[in-house]
C-alpha cells in the first residue's frame, strides 16, 4: 500500500509517543486534512468569483431561503453565528458590490429583508459549483458502494456529537421566526 503524508505523521510520532493508537491518528488526521483541503478550496473558488469567503457565505444562506431568496439580516446573523450589528457591514458590502438589495419589510416599516440579487445568484452558483466539482472529484475516489457506506460510517461518528445547533440551517431561521411571531 502507498504511504501518504499521514502514515509518516504517524512514524513520526509513534516514536515521541509509542501509546498512540495509529488507526485512530490515521482516521482522524485524514480528516482533518481532508476538511482543510476542502475549505482552502472554498476558499480559492470564492476568491475566483471575487468574493471573500465570509461573502460567499452570506450568499450561500441567502441561496437556501428561495424561491425569493429573502431572509431578515437578524435570520441572516443567527444562520451564521453572528451578532445581528456584525451582519450588517457584510451586508453594506454585498449591497455596492449588487449582489443583494435590502427591502422595507412588508409587516414592520421599521425592519428589512435582505433579498439576493440576480448578481448575487449568478455568482453563488458559480463559485458554490466549483467547491461541489472539487467535493465530487474527492469522493470520486472511491467507488459508489464506498462512497456510501463512508457516509454511513460519519454519520454513525457524526451522532457522538450532533446536536440541533451543530448545523445550522436557512430553514431554521425561518422556524424561529415564525415560532417566535
Amino acid at each position: 500500500m502507498q504511504q501518504d503524508s499521514v502514515d509518516r505523521h504517524i512514524a513520526h510520532w509513534i516514536k515521541e509517543i509509542p501509546d498512540i493508537d495509529p488507526l485512530v491518528e490515521g482516521v482522524i488526521t485524514r480528516m482533518q486534512m481532508l476538511a482543510k483541503h476542502v475549505k482552502q478550496y472554498r476558499h480559492a473558488a470564492a476568491e475566483a468569483h471575487e468574493l471573500e469567503p465570509y461573502e460567499f457565505e452570506t450568499l450561500h444562506m441567502l441561496g437556501g431561503c428561495g424561491p425569493d431568496y429573502r431572509a431578515t439580516p437578524t435570520e441572516i446573523a443567527t444562520w451564521l453565528q453572528m451578532s445581528p450589528a456584525a451582519i450588517t457591514g457584510r451586508l453594506d458590502a454585498l449591497e455596492r458590490r449588487g449582489f443583494v438589495r435590502r427591502l422595507p419589510s412588508p409587516d414592520d416599516r421599521r425592519k428589512v429583508i435582505v433579498e439576493l440579487t440576480k448578481a448575487g445568484h449568478r455568482t453563488w452558483r458559480a463559485a458554490g459549483g466549483e467547491q461541489g466539482a472539487e467535493e465530487t472529484r474527492l469522493l470520486s475516489a472511491l467507488k459508489p458502494a464506498e462512497q456510501r457506506q463512508l457516509d454511513a460510517f460519519l454519520r454513525q461518528m457524526l451522532f457522538l456529537v450532533d446536536r440541533p445547533d451543530l448545523l445550522p440551517t436557512p430553514k431554521d431561521a425561518r422556524s424561529s421566526r415564525v415560532a417566535n411571531g
